[in-house]
């Protein structure tokens, strides 16, 4: 299974997050660290903007090989639709770039589900959601997307998976919850502002 995992420069909330260092390293490689993790991800690409406000996310990704698509500023669905596409993707498992202590084993539990439920347009842990912020992930089908991208709003342009849940009776939705009591009392993980990185330094090793 491939990841694509969304990330940008420009965030109101949080300005050149994905560059913030934590414990020495860039919030971004966090991010792709704790991806490789499962062994059923076989290769990870990061899909950002065409814009020069993301060129030092791009010459980071580089300088660390990690293989890159730019597409869309603002039409996030659109810019993970051409990448899937671009890369002959079926199917990809979504993971924003503000989640770096995403776990892979719950990477691992959406491709189980998948395994299991291959025929799905989508599997989710967020519908309803059964884990903290910042341990989401999703499974889209690429040809799902392409099809209903054409009647998306602008808001849904942006979250990728919004639609599919405003609309869920006209798709196939499976979502998993394995193990959330482990998880059901951990916090939010997910860094949207500066203040958030203060709440969970106990969780990153050093």
């Amino acid at each position: 299974m491939i990841a694509l995992i969304q990330a940008r420069l420009n965030s109101k909330r949080f300005k050149k997050k994905a560059l913030h260092l934590i414990k020495n390293k860039e919030l971004i490689l966090h991010v792709v660290e704790a991806v490789k993790k499962s062994k059923n991800i076989s290769e990870i690409i990061i899909t950002t903007s065409n814009l020069r406000s993301d060129d030092k996310l791009v010459y980071l990704l580089k300088k660390y090989k990690i293989k890159i698509y730019r597409g869309s500023l603002n039409n996030v669905a659109l810019r993970m639709l051409k990448a899937a596409q671009k890369f002959k993707i079926r199917h990809f498992i979504r993971i924003s770039g503000d989640s770096p202590l995403i776990d892979y084993k719950i990477i691992d539990y959406a491709i189980e589900t998948f395994k299991n439920h291959k025929n799905s347009d989508l599997v989710t842990n967020i519908f309803p959601r059964k884990y903290p912020s910042g341990q989401s992930v999703e499974i889209i089908k690429t040809k799902t997307l392409e099809k209903n991208i054409k009647n998306f709003s602008l808001i849904e342009k942006e979250h990728v998976t919004k639609y599919f849940y405003s609309n869920y009776k006209k798709f196939k939705i499976a979502n998993f919850k394995k193990n959330f009591n482990y998880y059901k009392n951990l916090p939010k993980l997910s860094i949207d502002y500066k203040s958030d990185l203060k709440k969970i330094m106990k969780y990153f090793k050093d």
